[in-house]
């Protein structure tokens, strides 16, 4: 169960990151204007709705992975919140799922 577990958060994870830098990646490329990207996101009330909830989650996320770190001693949680601002949340929470599976199990181990 745990290889199915740890290869659907794979799929998850890299066909997002895959998703978005095919999408964005030329755009971005052909004009490279971040804030202009990011201001993108919210260019209409929907929009905006599904960019708010996206940055709520990196929060929540980043929250769980400090807390995390102090009280269960979870190590690299960071590269998850790196991951989460580009390519986005899906991407760095998959990861991070993955990184604390493997750091709880081995602590259970040992």
């Amino acid at each position: 169960m745990k290889t199915v577990y740890v290869s659907l958060l794979g799929i998850v994870g890299l066909g997002f990151a895959a998703f978005f830098f095919i999408t964005m990646g030329p755009m971005f490329i052909a004009n490279p204007d971040l804030i202009g990207a990011i201001k993108s996101g919210f260019v209409n009330p929907y929009a905006a709705g599904f960019s708010t909830d996206a940055v709520c989650c990196w929060l929540v996320l980043a929250l769980w992975v400090t807390y995390e770190k102090f009280e269960l001693g979870i190590k690299h949680g960071w590269i998850a919140l790196l991951l989460g601002i580009v390519p986005g949340v899906a991407t760095g929470f998959a990861l991070y799922l993955v990184i604390r599976m493997r750091q709880t199990t081995a602590a259970k181990a040992s």
